[in-house]
């Protein structure tokens, strides 16, 4: 078995140093190996993190840090120092790592009070940025060898158990994420507990350069920016659009057979409400403001407001409940420039929005419904997906007892419907728990998309009402759910997880003709009618270029089908066949043609 390095118990993790500290009784706690598992790995990556800082002092020994903490991604430390550091420096810091690991080195904890750590630190300021943030009169610090830095942990014993790691990027990072403050240098990395999952994660990277969404999007023609435009907002040519569209029917037909409702908001709406909801107060700063005639309007971050107002704009019985109402709604956010990523970041983008408004005695049957929804929107576009639910952030809107009475609810549905969960604590909106969908791609990596949120507060807050059976006023209670999230955010995973090569009934063309010579141009061209009057959209060719040549333009275009028309099968009436997906050449006759596009373009039919 490997060895030992941690404890867990109620999603917090302790190393052996803490356990030995704090005397508890480990046979009450989960045991952490060292091996690849999500816990071990927060352990060594951590881990990592400091011999990396080690390795970085060692090199540059007028080095400063501020914090190192795990995210998904791995690990960071962001630190300052007087030389300039660049990409190419990483293969040197990352040989000093592997020469400071060789040497076994005990990694050692301490806890002092803050006047001590005041005077260790003393002349150093990013540990005095650190320290002002920390509540409380007790710190920690991690030591090994020449390096000591502040630290809660946890670690393992040993520097020499760190073997299969790899640096993998550079940035620049604000102090504390403030933009006012002083630029400081940030070096990414991975860690791993084996060669063999190192080895998948390098794969896994070399996959995922040649599958991103920006280089791919460019080369097919799907979106751009552009810098006369501004950051953020993208602009969708011609076949990003018939991608969009093309999925806005699938879940169209859908929404229409579970008996939603489409509705449209307004894209700004006076600052008086969004105070009544508490985004204001709650989400401003990722807000855009205007002023008209002297009143403030906030430009509409999300689409839950104008669904209320729907709903306020008639006397609502119960008989009525529940109403659903969906709205593909553009919404805008302030982002930082720094974190905006092609499609999967942007300061514009559209929701698959809904908002249903039922009886507290309907939240069941409805949850329940729009998992199942999920579940079957997910099945069409071949992703795997679970789920997670977010409980209480920090900044929240209502009572206690409501948001338990919530939370408890997504619980008890996913329960009852067998359903695993994992808990995120503190990532629930302002205004109440929520249900993440989250979703792994074809290369493993995993993305947050669709949300189901359970809201009693904004009902509150607008005084939503519905006549009970009992002829009284009773409060309905708003469930907040997209599926996607955005159609922005999904089309660029869509755009990855695909390789760009997307199944046929949601590819921005189905097929492009190529006919040999002019004299088959006419069918050509009848043909490619015939394949738009049933839903699919059909290019030809007629460049002026050799067939070879136009033959491979369609092929980089990652196109379903490519057609070949020569004169025998202007004669009888046939196509010649180049299958993307099948990676073989046949003839069909026309009819057999069509009716098998028809057929596959059903297949996103929910």
């Amino acid at each position: 078995m490997s060895e030992l390095i941690g404890f867990k118990k109620d999603n917090k993790i302790f190393d052996l140093q803490t356990a030995e500290e704090l005397k508890f009784n480990t046979d009450e706690y989960q045991k952490i190996y060292f091996d690849d598992s999500s816990d071990a790995l927060s352990i060594i990556r951590h881990s990592c993190a400091h011999l990396m800082a080690q390795a970085i002092k060692q090199l540059y020994t007028n080095a400063k840090f501020f914090v190192g903490p795990v995210v998904d991604e791995g690990f960071y430390y962001d630190f300052k120092v007087d030389e300039k550091i660049g990409i190419e420096d990483l293969a040197k810091i990352e040989a000093k790592m592997r020469e400071i690991a060789k040497k076994p080195c005990e990694i050692k904890k301490e806890y002092m009070d803050r006047s001590e750590a005041l005077r260790r630190f003393s002349g150093d300021e990013l540990k005095m940025a650190v320290m002002k943030n920390i509540d409380g009169d007790t710190f920690s610090t991690y030591a090994q060898d020449d390096f000591e830095d502040l630290c809660r942990g946890p670690h393992i014993p040993n520097v020499n158990l760190l073997v299969h790691f790899k640096l993998t990027k550079l940035a620049g990072a604000y102090l504390g994420g403030d933009e006012s403050a002083e630029m400081l240098t940030r070096i990414y990395g991975i860690a791993f507990a084996s060669k063999e999952a190192l080895k998948a994660y390098n794969f896994m990277v070399e996959e995922a350069l040649k599958r991103d969404h920006r280089k791919l999007g460019n080369e097919l023609g799907i979106f751009t920016f552009d810098e006369d435009i501004g950051a953020g907002l993208p602009i969708w040519l011609p076949k990003g659009a018939r991608i969009r569209r093309n999925i806005e029917n699938i879940l169209t037909r859908a929404l229409i057979n579970q008996e939603y409702e489409p509705v449209r908001g307004p894209e700004i709406l006076k600052s008086d409400l969004w105070k009544i909801s508490g985004h204001y107060q709650n989400y401003k700063e990722n807000m855009y403001f205007t002023t008209i005639d002297n009143i403030e309007y906030g430009i509409k971050p999300m689409n839950c407001l104008g669904h209320i107002k729907v709903y306020q704009s008639d006397v609502r019985s119960y008989r009525d409940l529940p109403l659903r109402f969906y709205e593909y709604g553009v919404v805008h956010r302030h982002e930082k420039s720094g974190v905006l990523h092609g499609l999967l970041r942007v300061r514009e983008f559209t929701q698959d929005d809904a908002h249903i408004f039922c009886r507290p005695n309907q939240i069941k049957s409805e949850i329940e419904s729009i998992v199942k929804f999920a579940s079957r929107i997910m099945e069409i576009f071949g992703f795997k997906y679970e789920m997670e639910i977010s409980t209480k952030p920090e900044k929240y809107i209502g009572s206690d007892e409501v948001w338990v009475e919530s939370t408890n609810a997504l619980k008890e549905i996913l329960k009852a419907n067998n359903i695993d969960y994992s808990i995120d604590e503190g990532g629930g909106a302002f205004y109440g728990p929520k249900i993440d969908i989250k979703i792994t791609d074809a290369i493993g990596r995993k993305w947050q998309c669709g949300t189901v949120q359970i809201d009693m507060n904004l009902p509150n807050r607008f005084n939503l009402a519905y006549i009970d059976e009992d002829n009284s006023p009773k409060q309905p209670v708003m469930i907040h759910r997209a599926i996607l999230g955005s159609f922005e955010r999904f089309i660029a995973i869509l755009t990855e997880h695909y390789g760009g090569e997307f199944p046929l009934f949601i590819a921005p063309t189905q097929a492009i003709i190529v006919p040999i010579n002019s004299e088959c141009e006419k069918y050509a061209r009848i043909l490619q009618l015939k394949l738009r009057e049933i839903g699919a959209y059909a290019e030809t060719n007629t460049k002026n270029e050799s067939l070879n040549k136009r033959i491979c333009t369609a092929e980089k275009q990652k196109v379903p089908y490519i057609l070949v028309i020569g004169d025998k099968e202007v004669e009888a009436k046939a196509v010649a066949v180049r299958d993307r997906r099948e990676k073989t050449q046949y003839n069909l006759s026309e009819e057999e043609f069509l009716n098998k596009i028809d057929k596959e373009m059903k297949e996103g039919h929910f």
